[in-house]
């Protein structure tokens, strides 16, 4: 009987501790389904490699002017639509005066230098000359010549009205008046486009238009004969870019083509064509094309330059034409960084033939899309390293 309750007593224990066991199991296994809560550093690492797209540049504008990155609109037409010309910037005919002296004389001041400012009709040298002494003695004459036929006229105008005198009398006055009238008028006007002073000793030298002055051959004291060109006055705001086009290319070209003028910084202005010299030059056996510039920024009367134009027959579809250093190479892919809302993209192109620092695209980007051409290199610099960290 003993052994029949010790064996009762031993089987419940067991069964006992399997129990607790088992529960013991259940809170351990709850225990350790529990994930850790994710720390507040790792969430936005997380959201940054979520977000991030391949190829793109995050670079506001401010970024982008200060790192002198530059871009240019993608227009259609490849290297054989293009002609390319050397050109020079130089005044419009309105925008730069030559000022001679009037007469022979002495120059006895100078009132502007070279680089000075200058306003239209202001006086820039004074000439000291005996001419000057004569077209004031032809004034005076002039003026008492016309004072004394008006008053013979009303004298005649009285006695004719009162029946004294014939009607000739009055006639005759009447033409020496009208002769009297036109030598006054001439004699102001010679005075006034001599520039005579109010003394009738100086003749001034004064600018036809505002501006700056861009040469002076004046010395004071210097005697000058008339015409002598004294000084040089350009307006840097009527300017023209004049580009040497081959004869073979000149009949391509038409008003109202478009065209790109290249500054040394890299930096384009776009222009359009306004007219072509008719005939050759003889020396260099080309022809001229006149472009007006939309934007003067950068450009320099006398500047040397290189200009791209575009005719209107040529290709509107096909390969386009971009700078060199607008593709770049990654990862053995030629790629070119379209301009986005939120920096630059890098795409990848398919790129033709080379040739004046131009290459053509094949395919890749359309016209009209906007890319970087100087300073494409650092935005590839700054594609790497941003792969690099993701």
């Amino acid at each position: 009987m003993n052994i029949m309750e010790n064996r009762n007593y031993l089987l419940a224990a067991v069964a006992a501790g399997a129990i607790i066991m088992g529960g013991g199991g259940i809170l351990l296994g709850r225990s350790m389904a529990v994930q850790p809560v994710a720390s507040p550093a790792a969430a936005p690492a997380e959201t940054e490699e979520e977000g991030h797209v391949e190829g793109q540049i995050l670079m506001d504008a401010a970024r982008v002017k200060g790192a002198g990155i530059m871009t240019e609109t993608v227009q259609a037409g490849g290297l054989g639509s293009e002609i390319l010309a050397q050109a020079i910037v130089a005044a419009t005919p309105d925008g730069e005066a030559i000022l001679t002296a009037r007469a022979d004389g002495a120059i006895t001041r100078i009132h502007r230098r070279l680089g000075d400012a200058v306003g239209a009709g202001e006086a820039v040298a004074v000439i000291e000359s005996r001419d000057a002494a004569a077209i004031a003695s032809e004034r005076s004459s002039a003026t008492a010549r016309l004072v004394l036929a008006r008053s013979a006229y009303a004298r005649e105008k009285k006695l004719f009205d009162a029946r004294i005198t014939a009607k000739q009398d009055l006639e005759a006055a009447a033409a020496a008046l009208a002769e009297a009238e036109a030598e006054a008028r001439r004699s102001q006007s010679a005075a006034a486009a001599a520039k005579l002073s109010g003394d009738g000793r100086t003749l001034a030298v004064t600018s036809l238009i505002s501006g700056r002055i861009t040469k002076s051959d004046a010395r004071l004291g210097a005697y000058v004969t008339a015409g002598t060109e004294l000084f040089r006055v350009s307006d840097p705001r009527r300017i023209q870019v004049e580009a040497s086009v081959p004869a073979v290319d000149t009949r391509r070209i038409q008003p109202g083509d478009t065209a790109m003028i290249e500054l040394p910084g890299g930096e384009t202005v776009s222009a359009v064509v306004r007219s072509a010299t008719p005939s050759l030059d003889p020396e260099s056996k080309t022809a001229t094309i006149v472009l007006v510039p939309g934007s003067i920024a950068g450009l320099t009367p006398g500047q040397g330059l290189r200009a791209r134009i575009k005719p209107r027959g040529g290709a509107t579809s096909g390969p386009i034409a971009l700078p060199d250093e607008a593709v770049q190479s990654v990862e053995g892919r030629d790629v070119v960084f379209v301009k986005t809302a939120k920096g630059f993209q890098a795409v990848p192109v398919v790129t033709g033939n080379r040739g004046g620092g131009r290459i053509e695209i094949v395919d890749g980007v359309k016209p009209g899309t906007v890319i970087a051409t100087r300073g494409a290199f650092m935005l590839k610099a700054e594609l790497g390293k941003g792969e690099a960290e993701h």
